[in-house]
């Protein structure tokens, strides 16, 4: 048995544990929709996501869930 990653493991658990520790900064994503699959993408401070309702509004469900999925792990967006 391998101690030393015993120790790392239970030190990967705690840091997961706290959200505060991880900033995202750019990241892509399948968003799977319940109607169709969306690419989502995260890149300095800004979603894009490729459904109709994006397009126009800039924010939409798929980007939204993340927002709050991800909640202290990306910089606050602006609310419109």
């Amino acid at each position: 048995m391998d101690y030393g990653l015993i120790g790392k493991l239970e030190k990967a658990k705690r840091y997961a544990e706290d959200k505060t520790r991880f900033r995202f900064n750019k990241f892509e994503l399948t968003f799977h929709g319940d109607n169709n699959d969306h690419n989502v993408s995260f890149d300095n401070g800004e979603f894009h996501c490729d459904c109709e309702f994006f397009l126009t509004h800039k924010r939409c469900g798929h980007t939204m869930a993340l927002e709050i999925l991800l909640k202290g792990m990306i910089p606050e967006t602006v609310q419109p």
